[in-house]
C-alpha cells in the first residue's frame, strides 16, 4: 500500500481546493458583466440557464431581502401568496445566517456570490482534510468528484455535510492526545452535537443520531465500551439523542422567540412546497399528468405520504443495521446512515442536484464497489447538467420533448438512473464495511470485489 502521511494528507486537500477553484471559476461566469439598479448581473440574466453556471447563491440575491441586508427571520413571514418575506429564507437558521453573513459586503449578485464561496469553501477543504483522515487515498472520491464542481457553489451545502463527516471523525478518531481512547459516549456526544448544527445548517444530518444512538447503545465496535455487566448502554444512547436534540433547541430558540413567525416561514414554506418540474423527484416524473402542480389533492396527499414513507425507510434501515449487528456484533452506523439518505433521497418530493454532495462523503467512508461510484457520478452529470439545458430551452421555447431534445433525454436518465441507483445503495450500504478501522488509526483493509 502507498504510505499515506501528512504531505499526502496535504496534497489531498489542495486538490480539493483546485476543484473547488474550478467549481467557482464556473459559477462567476454567469456574474455581470453589467448589473441593474438591484445589483442583478446583465445583460440577459435569464439566458444563463444555458450557459450551466446557474446557482441558486447568485439568484437569490433578489427575492429574500438579502441584497437589503436584512438580517435573517426576526421580522419575516409568508406573504399572501406564499413567498417568504421580510429577510426569512428556506433553509434553517445556520445556513440563513450564512446567506446573510455572505451579503453583507455585497453590492450586488457577483459580490454575493464571491463572499459566499469564500465562507463556503473552507468547509469543503476541511471534509477533504478529515475524510483523508479517516479513509487515506478513498477520500480522492470527494476531493476530485465532478460534482464539486457542479455542486459546491450551488448552494449553501457544504457546512452541513462537513457536519455530518466531522461526527463521523469524533466518533473513530476522537481529538486531542486522547483520540478515539476516550469514552465512547463522550466522543458520540460531541459527535451528536455536531449533528444538531448540521441539522441546523440543513437538516439530512440531524437523521443519523438515531443510527449512532444505537451503536452506543449496542457498546460500539463488538460491545468494547458497554459498561461493565450491562447488555446495553441505554444512559449513553439517550446522552448522544439528547446532545443532537438540545443542540437544536439551543440554536433555534432565539429565532423562535425573538421572530417567530419568521421562523416558523421557513419550515411552512418547505411543507407547502409543491410537487413540480424542478423538484427532480420521483412524485412528479413517475405521476404524470397527475402530479401537475395544479393539482391540490395530489399534491396534498403527496404532502403527508412523502415524509410517512420516509420515515418507514428511516426504521427499515435501522432495523437492517440491528441485524447486521445480531451477526457481526458491531452496529453499522454509518452504513445505516448512508441508507437513511438514500431513503430521503429517493422519496422527499424535492431532489435538488447538489443533493450529490450529501452522499459523496459514504462513497469514501463505505466500501462501496466503484461501479456504483461511477455509475452515481454519471447519473449525477447527466441531470446537473441536462436539467439547466432543459430549462434553457423550456424558457426560450426551443425543442423540449423526450423525443427532439437531448437535454430532457439527460434529465431523464439521471432522474432514474439515481431512482435506480439510491433504491440499491439502501438495501446495501447497512452490510457494506467501513473503510477505516473503527476506533484507530489504521485503516481497515476491505476486498472492494466482494461487495
Amino acid at each position: 500500500m502507498i504510505r499515506f502521511g501528512r504531505t499526502a494528507l496535504a496534497a489531498l486537500v489542495l486538490l480539493c481546493g483546485l476543484l473547488l477553484i474550478g467549481g467557482y471559476a464556473n459559477k462567476a461566469r454567469c456574474a455581470g458583466p453589467e448589473f441593474d439598479q438591484w445589483g442583478r448581473s446583465a445583460p440577459e440574466y435569464a439566458n444563463r440557464h444555458g450557459d450551466l453556471c446557474y446557482s441558486d447563491i447568485q439568484h437569490l440575491w433578489l427575492g429574500r431581502e438579502v441584497d437589503r441586508h436584512v438580517f435573517p427571520y426576526l421580522g419575516g413571514g409568508l406573504g399572501e401568496d406564499g413567498q417568504l418575506i421580510g429577510g426569512s429564507v428556506e433553509y434553517p437558521v445556520l445556513s440563513g445566517l450564512l446567506i446573510w453573513a455572505g451579503a453583507i459586503f455585497a453590492n450586488n449578485d457577483a459580490d454575493f456570490l464571491l463572499y459566499s464561496s469564500l465562507l463556503l469553501a473552507p468547509f469543503g477543504l476541511l471534509v477533504a482534510w478529515l475524510l483523508g483522515g479517516l479513509a487515506r487515498w478513498r477520500a480522492l472520491i470527494w476531493a476530485l468528484a465532478p460534482g464539486l464542481v457542479l455542486h459546491a457553489f450551488h448552494n449553501w451545502d457544504l457546512p452541513a455535510v462537513a457536519c455530518a463527516v466531522g461526527a463521523v471523525y469524533a466518533v473513530h478518531r476522537g481529538w486531542g492526545r486522547e483520540g478515539a481512547s476516550r469514552p465512547l459516549v463522550e466522543r458520540a456526544m460531541v459527535a451528536g452535537v455536531l449533528l444538531g448544527l448540521g441539522a441546523a445548517l440543513k437538516l439530512y444530518p440531524g437523521f443519523f443520531a438515531l443510527p449512532l444512538a444505537l451503536y452506543v447503545l449496542t457498546g460500539g465496535a463488538h460491545g468494547r465500551w458497554l459498561p461493565g455487566g450491562k447488555r446495553w448502554d441505554i444512559a449513553g444512547a439517550v446522552r448522544v439523542l439528547l446532545s443532537t436534540v438540545v443542540t437544536v433547541v439551543l440554536v433555534n430558540l432565539p429565532f423562535a422567540v425573538l421572530g417567530y413567525e419568521g421562523w416558523r416561514a421557513s419550515f411552512v414554506f418547505q411543507q407547502e412546497r409543491k410537487v413540480d418540474i424542478t423538484t427532480n423527484s420521483i412524485w412528479f416524473w413517475a405521476f404524470r399528468p397527475e402530479s401537475d402542480p395544479a393539482n391540490a389533492d395530489f399534491q396534498a396527499l403527496v404532502g403527508w405520504l412523502s415524509p410517512t414513507l420516509i420515515g418507514l425507510a428511516f426504521l427499515l434501515a435501522c432495523l437492517v443495521g440491528w441485524l447486521r449487528w445480531s451477526g457481526t456484533g458491531e452496529y453499522p452506523w454509518v452504513g445505516v446512515s448512508g441508507a437513511m439518505l438514500c431513503g430521503f433521497l429517493l422519496l422527499h418530493k424535492v431532489h435538488s442536484p447538489q443533493y450529490t454532495l450529501w452522499l459523496l462523503p459514504f462513497f469514501v467512508l463505505l466500501a462501496v464497489r466503484w461501479g456504483w461510484v461511477l455509475a452515481y457520478t454519471v447519473a449525477d452529470l447527466a441531470l446537473g447538467v441536462g436539467v439547466f439545458l432543459w430549462y434553457h430551452a423550456i424558457e426560450f421555447g426551443l425543442p423540449m420533448s423526450i423525443y427532439d431534445s437531448l437535454p430532457a433525454q439527460a434529465v431523464m436518465i439521471g432522474v432514474w438512473g439515481k431512482v435506480a441507483l439510491l433504491l440499491a445503495l439502501f438495501l446495501i450500504l447497512p452490510s457494506t464495511p467501513v473503510t477505516f478501522a473503527p476506533e484507530s488509526g489504521e485503516r481497515r483493509m476491505v476486498t472492494l470485489s466482494s461487495r
